[in-house]
C-alpha cells in the first residue's frame, strides 16, 4: 500500500511497513529534525504539523498521513533564512541540547498560526505536550513571545 501526502510542501509517495509509525517514515524520508523520544506521546520532541494541527508522530501510523499535509522543523526555513520562530529561539537562548527544540517550535507554529498575539498562559499550555530536560522553560514562553511580536511586525 503506498501512501500519498505532501510533506513540507512537495508530494511525497512512500510504501510503509504494515506497522510503521509516521515518526518512521519522517525519519526515512530524511526529515531529521523528528525525534522519539519515549515512544509514547508524553515527551513532544517528534510533534509535527498534520493537516495543521500539532500531533506527536510516534502515536500516528504511517499509513493515516495518506491525503494529509505534513509540516516539520524542515519546511520553515526557507532558502536558508530561519522562520521568525527558529530565530526567536536563537535569539533568547530556548535552545539548550536541542532534542526538544524542533517539537517546541512546531507546537509554537501551530499556536501562532492561530493566535498572533498570544498571553504567557495560552503560550505555556501550547508547549505544554513537550518536556525539556535542560532548562525550566522560561527561555522558551520568551521565544515564542519574542517571534508573536515578530511576526506581527511590532
Amino acid at each position: 500500500m503506498s501512501v500519498r501526502f505532501t510533506l513540507n510542501g512537495s508530494p511525497v509517495t512512500y510504501s510503509p511497513a504494515p506497522s510503521e509509525r509516521l515518526v518512521d517514515m519522517l525519519r526515512n524520508l530524511g526529515m531529521r529534525s523528528v525525534k522519539e523520544g519515549c515512544g509514547e506521546g508524553e515527551c513532544g520532541a517528534c510533534t509535527v504539523l498534520m493537516d495543521h494541527r500539532p500531533v506527536t508522530s510516534c502515536t500516528v501510523m504511517a499509513f493515516q498521513a495518506h491525503g494529509s499535509e505534513i509540516l516539520t522543523l524542515e519546511g520553515l526555513e526557507r532558502m536558508g533564512v530561519l522562520h521568525p520562530i527558529q530565530r526567536a529561539f536563537v535569539d533568547n537562548d530556548a535552545v539548550q541540547c536541542g532534542f526538544c527544540t524542533p517539537g517546541m517550535i512546531m507546537s509554537a507554529y501551530a499556536l501562532l498560526s492561530s493566535n498572533p498575539d498570544p498571553t504567557r498562559e495560552q503560550v505555556a499550555e501550547a508547549l505544554s505536550g513537550n518536556l525539556c530536560r535542560c532548562t525550566g522553560y522560561v527561555p522558551m514562553v520568551e521565544a515564542v513571545l519574542d517571534a508573536a511580536r515578530r511576526l506581527r511586525g511590532s
